[in-house]
């Protein structure tokens, strides 16, 4: 049998030198429509800014104005932000400080302190001593002692008739009425403790027998009754009943002088 001869698909050295001139036309047509597209594109280039140049112009400068002047607003708008500082807003409660910082003209005026009142004085009375002038600012007639002959037990004290007779001491009134003896409407006051006091002459008696008396109080009215020359009061003390004793040193041992 025959055996088939292998196909060659090797290229052989006169077919490559046939494609080779064959690829170098290809080229060069290539290269001359790419100029050509270049030339043409170039002239109509040229003809649109020939022939369009009165339209186009208007509008490159009116663009070229608009941007200017967006430009310059830009710019003057940038130098006035820059130069004038925008103050932060303040919201009314973010600044306690503020509010606290400024009272209001009427608390402060009602805020001043009244003056208190000065508190009243209180009315002190005096303690009534234990024993007391029986007729204060009375004058002295006649002292304890002898006169015309005969004992004067007691001290005469004058004042115009009807002068308030005051108790020489606390006691209580054993007798009130008429004495006999001269000494016309007494009264007789038991003081507790061994002795008595005697009032003499009384136009008017305003105690009664029993009755508890005070210090300076009323028990009657200077007279002329009895054995008197005129209105006076003839007081006496007595140590028990009827024991006189002379009054101004009695008296005075207690704080009261009686002038004699």
């Amino acid at each position: 049998m025959q055996e088939d001869s292998p196909v060659q698909n090797e290229t052989t050295p006169d077919t490559v030198q046939a494609e080779q001139p064959q690829r170098a036309g290809r080229r060069n047509r290539l290269i001359v429509l790419s100029a050509a597209a270049l030339v043409a594109l170039g002239l109509g280039g040229i003809a649109v800014a020939t022939t369009g140049n009165d339209r186009a112009a208007p509008t490159a400068v009116s663009l070229d104005a608009q941007s200017r002047a967006e430009a310059g607003s830009r710019a003057d708008r940038s130098a006035r932000e820059s130069s004038t500082p925008v103050a932060p807003s303040v919201s009314p409660t973010a600044s306690p400080s503020a509010v606290s910082a400024s009272p209001t003209p009427a608390k402060t005026a009602t805020a001043k302190a009244k003056p208190k009142p000065k508190p009243k004085p209180k009315k002190t009375t005096k303690p009534t001593p234990a024993w007391v002038n029986p007729m204060p600012g009375a004058g002295v007639t006649s002292c304890y002692g002898q006169r015309w002959g005969t004992l004067h037990a007691g001290i005469d004290l004058a004042l115009p008739s009807g002068t308030p007779i005051h108790a020489a001491a606390a006691g209580t009134v054993t007798q009130a009425g008429d004495a006999s003896d001269g000494y016309g409407n007494s009264v007789f006051i038991d003081h507790g403790n061994g002795y008595l006091t005697h009032y003499a002459h009384q136009s008017r008696i305003a105690v009664t027998v029993g009755q508890k008396v005070k210090a300076g109080q009323v028990i009657g009215y200077e007279g002329a009754t009895g054995d008197a020359t005129g209105p006076h009061l003839h007081f006496e003390v007595h140590q028990g009943m009827w024991n006189q004793i002379d009054p101004a040193p009695f008296m005075r041992a207690r704080g009261v002088d009686l002038g004699c």
